[in-house]
């Protein structure tokens, strides 16, 4: 795709896991992009590089962006930010020059680009100087209220997406004014996310989904799990009960 002047950046959305659920868009730029970047963990193959296997050009050039910490540094250290922001910083200089030398380049995101996830960090260092797109998607709380079988809201149900990694008051606090919840980043945090379930009133409605639209796809309600955490691709969910005809 190399042509006059600067190339594009795509952000382009995979949706939550099932390269069926794709949009018709991200599918046509993953077919004719020469360059593909995409986060990962060190060592790790990465699960948007993953989920477009087979679908990329045999010549594609591929730009694996590997994160520098995960969970090594606590998130409340002053090095966890200059780590992450200096990472960003090598990535996005390395993007501006492929899009420099006229070069299209698409960057893998899991789920919707906008939506909690890394490429955000990468737009706004972007933006200013190079012509980025985004391409939105399905998002993985999509995905899990769908495989749970019931509407996640009903008439004028406040829904709240709260993260596991806030102080166990807040989320005791942003549960107990919602209707509905959608709990993301669980992980190791979950007897936290149980507590404050529990102290807002919800406990008893809460379900669990582990790998939404992906074959290792897990649906039960919370109280049947005894376990102290959850995997990275899993979802707390609380139904709202509100007006209906």
């Amino acid at each position: 795709m190399t042509g006059q002047g600067k190339g594009r950046i795509y952000g382009v959305g995979l949706g939550p896991g099932d390269p069926d659920l794709m949009s018709v868009r991200a599918d046509r730029l993953l077919r004719g992009s020469k360059h593909i970047a995409f986060f990962r963990k060190l060592g790790r193959k990465g699960r948007a590089r993953t989920c477009v296997e087979g679908l990329l050009r045999d010549d594609a050039v591929e730009f694996a962006m590997e994160y520098p910490v995960t969970t090594e540094i606590p998130l409340s250290d002053p090095r966890y930010n200059e780590v992450l922001s200096e990472f960003y910083e090598t990535c996005t200089q390395h993007l501006c020059s492929l899009s420099s030398n006229g070069e299209d380049v698409v960057v893998l995101c899991e789920g919707d680009p906008f939506f909690y996830g890394s490429f955000m960090h990468l737009y706004t260092r972007l933006k200013a100087t190079c012509d980025v797109r985004v391409v939105p998607a399905i998002t993985g709380m999509s995905a899990a209220w769908t495989a749970s079988g019931a509407p996640i809201t009903w008439g004028d149900d406040i829904l709240s997406t709260v993260m596991g990694t806030l102080d166990e008051a807040t989320l005791t606090d942003a549960m107990g004014r919602a209707d509905a919840l959608v709990v993301m980043k669980i992980g190791r945090n979950l007897p936290k996310v149980r507590r404050a379930l529990t102290a807002s009133g919800k406990a008893d409605r809460a379900v669990l989904v582990e790998y939404a639209s992906m074959e290792a796809q897990t649906v039960r309600a919370l109280s049947e799990f005894d376990g102290e955490t959850l995997p990275y691709f899993s979802i707390i969910l609380v139904h709202g009960q509100g007006r209906r005809p």
